[in-house]
């Protein structure tokens, strides 16, 4: 009797132990499951709605400045990479490993990346930091087609003494050249702009002149030329001139190249401007001239024409 109840009393132990391993194993199963299904969620929750989503609002001005904007993008990388390859505004001026910051509130924008270098690219897409200005302006000795001895005489000191010799090297051909227009500073350029706005509106100033910030003649290292009579001084008329026809054939030869050349509007922005040429370099206007790329094909940074506010 005695041994039976010990048999009793085991099998009843090792029933309880069985039991508690069975509710140990069930209880634990919804948990894990819980914890899965709630990590779940929280991926879910985290991803953005198509309200939330900045890609899926483009006409949203909270998503990035509204549709124009990110249109503007949209053909900024279309423009710059028409057979897929890597370009656009990932290449900032005169830096070709793209090291460009964006500028706040402007996505289509970035600051140039070593803005004062002579083979900065500075256009629509890629400005230069807020009220730079250059610290070796001079006056070149060259003519000019105006008498005071004011800021759009200057030039950086390397490309004023490239345009002497270039004007020098003009003259010696029958060439006679004189300057129009050289530094200008950002407040003067917003001046400029500002009235050309109010002249012709916003699309047509965009074609021929530069926002604040974003123009060759802040640099110093862009003058307008023409002939020492100053007739069609920055002027289509210009062009088919034989300083025109001059410049185009020699300018590189001493550093400079016709910056906004004939049929690459739709690449630089801006219409032909025969007279504007732009100190970059006798290594790197020799390329230019031998490749006829501007300097957004070299850099691989074409611009949108087109969507701008």
């Amino acid at each position: 009797m005695k041994n039976r109840n010990k048999r009793i009393a085991a099998a009843l132990l090792l029933a309880l132990t069985a039991w508690a391993a069975a509710a140990c194993s069930d209880s634990s199963a919804p948990g894990t499951g819980s914890a899965v299904n709630e990590a779940a969620g929280n991926v879910q929750t985290a991803s953005p709605s198509p309200s939330q989503d900045p890609a899926a609002n483009d006409g949203s001005e909270a998503a990035g400045g509204g549709a124009a904007a990110n249109a503007e993008d949209t053909n900024a990388g279309e423009a710059a990479n028409p057979s897929g390859s890597k370009g656009g505004t990932d290449k900032p001026a005169g830096d070709k490993n793209g090291q460009g910051t964006a500028v706040s509130g402007q996505p289509s924008e970035q600051v140039a990346a070593q803005a004062d270098t002579v083979a900065a690219l500075i256009n629509k897409e890629f400005r230069l930091p807020k009220g730079y200005v250059p610290d070796d302006l001079v006056y070149p000795d060259i003519p000019f087609t105006f008498s005071e001895k004011i800021d759009k005489r200057k030039l950086r000191k390397e490309a004023a003494g490239a345009l002497e010799k270039l004007v020098a090297g003009a003259k010696k051909d029958g060439i006679s050249l004189a300057g129009v227009s050289g530094y200008r500073s950002e407040t003067r350029q917003k001046t400029l702009y500002d009235n050309y706005v109010k002249k012709d509106g916003v699309a047509a100033a965009d074609k021929y002149s530069a926002r604040p910030g974003h123009s060759e003649h802040q640099t110093g290292l862009a003058i307008d030329m023409s002939g020492t009579d100053g007739k069609c001084a920055a002027e289509s008329c210009f062009g088919g001139t034989p300083e025109a026809e001059w410049l185009a054939a020699h300018a590189a030869e001493y550093g400079f190249i016709i910056r906004y050349p004939e049929g690459k509007e739709s690449i630089t922005g801006y219409k032909y401007e025969p007279w504007h040429i732009r100190f970059v370099g006798k290594e790197l206007a020799a390329k230019l001239a031998e490749s006829g790329d501007t300097l957004e094909e070299y850099y691989g940074a074409a611009v949108p024409v087109t969507g701008r506010k």
